[in-house]
């Protein structure tokens, strides 16, 4: 089978006297050897995108980190300051692609800022500067100029007994890095809370009844996908499922005829 497609999420940022829409290379690095599939750029363009010819084309979908943050205004909450930077372009995009990709059952696998869209695209809302709760580890990355030791693997999280990730990890502990201030807050609608930090954060969600695979994590497995036993599972489980859909497209073609 050829390498089948998967849309990937792109922010939007000012360098170079351009505007670009860009992903970090690490997620496409982990797309490619991680789950076996060809990442697709999407631009964040909102509604001038077509994105249920996209979601007919590709056999995926998967939303990226990101330092911005999701808009406030989209959950109720309040823009500020402290809670930027934001990349509403990217809202517009991700959000409806999202609940989209679940409708068609496109398999899903959101990440960091993108288990934060999921929740918000489903009903969801978000807690902010998690850190400054009581009872609260600090989520966010070690300081330091070093990414390997920003992205380190240091954090407990527990597996649901029963739940999609339970299927991939098995249930139990798993090992995992931390770099985020926010963090789920009120469940979205059909979301299903798979796995939580010691502090109770919720650190995996997937959507109830899901068609297809449709998986968020608040983790970034995408940094350790070539040496880390538990990253690159996800990615294996996102490709299989990758790989499913797109065998039974080409099934269905294949009766059609």
């Amino acid at each position: 089978m050829q390498q089948p497609l998967v849309a990937v999420s792109t922010d939007v940022r000012q360098f170079e006297n351009y505007t670009w829409h860009a992903a970090p290379r690490q997620y496409l690095e982990a797309a490619i050897s991680g789950a076996g599939v060809l990442p697709l750029l999407v631009p964040s363009f909102g509604e001038r995108l077509d994105l249920d010819h996209l979601l007919s084309v590709v056999d995926g979908v998967m939303l990226t980190g990101s330092k911005s943050n999701v808009h406030p205004g989209l959950y109720g909450g309040e823009a500020g300051e402290a809670n930027g930077p934001y990349d509403e372009d990217r809202d517009a995009t991700t959000l409806p692609l999202i609940r989209k990709a679940i409708e068609r059952g496109v398999p899903l696998l959101a990440i960091c800022r993108g288990i934060q869209e999921m929740n918000v695209a489903l009903g969801g809302t978000l807690a902010t500067e998690i850190q400054e709760r009581e009872g609260s580890l600090d989520h966010r990355a070690p300081v330091s100029d070093d990414q390997d030791k920003r992205f380190a693997i240091r954090q407990n999280v527990s597996i649901k007994p029963g739940s999609c990730l339970a299927g991939v990890f098995g249930a139990g502990d798993i090992m995992v890095n931390s770099v985020h201030r926010q963090a789920v807050d009120r469940l979205g609608a059909k979301l299903q809370v798979e796995a939580v930090a010691e502090d109770g954060t919720v650190e995996a969600v997937s959507v109830k009844g899901a068609r297809a695979f449709a998986v968020g994590v608040q983790w970034h497995p995408e940094y350790w996908v070539k040496s880390d036993s538990a990253s690159q599972k996800v990615f294996r489980a996102f490709g299989d499922a990758v790989r499913q859909h797109a065998a039974a497209k080409a099934a269905s073609r294949a009766a059609a005829e």
